[in-house]
């Protein structure tokens, strides 16, 4: 049975409030508040770290010659665990904790990799730079050639 999206939103508000008086309770409010901070600045640390390393592990396995989808999806996941820790809650936390645990990313992974489908395109290219054409300034100019394709006022007969 599967839920509505609504109602496990609504159950995870009630929830984080839940977890937020009894720990409000436990350790006071300031505490509470320095905790949830830290929290949202933790992640937005986590988010650029991992980002940066999943598009450097990205770029090995290209170079490599290997289809990055482990890396791919290794960073998908832990970006959506930086993103939960960056959410004001307990709960949220708990959950983006979770996802930078490398036994839970593969058991997430080896659930998803039956229903992804990983396709690779090639290119003529074998170079990552493009040639460069250095023109002198006597070869281009303001004003294109009378019979010049490219001109922009040509009319009908053309």
């Amino acid at each position: 049975m599967r839920l509505p999206f609504s109602l496990v939103f609504l159950l995870l508000v009630l929830g984080e409030i839940a977890v937020f008086i009894r720990v409000g309770e436990a350790i006071g409010v300031l505490a509470t508040l320095g905790l949830t901070l830290f929290g949202m600045v933790a992640g937005a640390l986590l988010l650029r770290w991992q980002g940066l390393a999943t598009l450097m592990r990205v770029r090995a396995e290209m170079e490599a010659g290997r289809t990055p989808a482990r890396p791919l999806a290794d960073g998908a996941v832990l970006a959506l665990g930086a993103l939960l820790i960056i959410l004001p809650g307990f709960l949220t936390d708990f959950a983006g904790i979770l996802l930078f645990v490398p036994p839970v990313r593969e058991a997430l992974w080896r659930a998803l990799r039956r229903r992804v489908k990983v396709t690779a395109t090639a290119s003529n290219v074998r170079s990552p730079r493009a040639p460069v054409i250095d023109l002198e300034r006597s070869e281009y100019g303001a004003r294109p050639r009378p019979d010049s394709p490219w001109r922009q006022d040509r009319g009908p007969e053309a």
